[in-house]
């Protein structure tokens, strides 16, 4: 089993920047894609970034210049960093992972993190 954690979630005034960290753990196991999401109270899950193995991005048209997702594929972690955050941002923004599991067989597999909390101020 793999297991998702975040971090770097604070609180920040609108206009200044943050970066989330996004760690895989586990074993025998290889990440092929892997992206944010972040869901406000009352509202759906929504994805705001992803990112594939290969290092092809795709963003929500809501932060498309100001938020940027990377990958350190040795290290199993994705980041997100964002910038000029508005007071919208707000959200408990949780990781997202496919994965393979290689022991006896190959063995697809997906889950996500606990979340980590973004507020921006205005």
């Amino acid at each position: 089993q793999v297991e998702l954690t975040e971090s770097g979630g604070s609180l920040v005034q609108a206009g200044g920047s943050m970066r989330l960290s996004c760690l895989a753990s586990g074993r025998n196991f290889i990440v092929d894609s892997m992206g944010w999401y972040r869901q406000a109270p009352g509202k759906q899950r929504d994805l705001v970034a992803r990112i594939e193995r290969s290092g092809t991005t795709d963003y929500a048209d809501s932060v498309k210049g100001r938020f940027t997702i990377s990958r350190d594929n040795a290290k199993n972690t994705i980041y997100l960093q964002m910038d000029t955050l508005k007071p919208e941002d707000t959200a408990v923004y949780i990781c997202y992972a496919r994965w393979r599991t290689l022991l006896y067989y190959v063995r697809d597999s997906d889950g996500w993190g606990r979340g980590t909390q973004v507020t921006v101020s205005s």
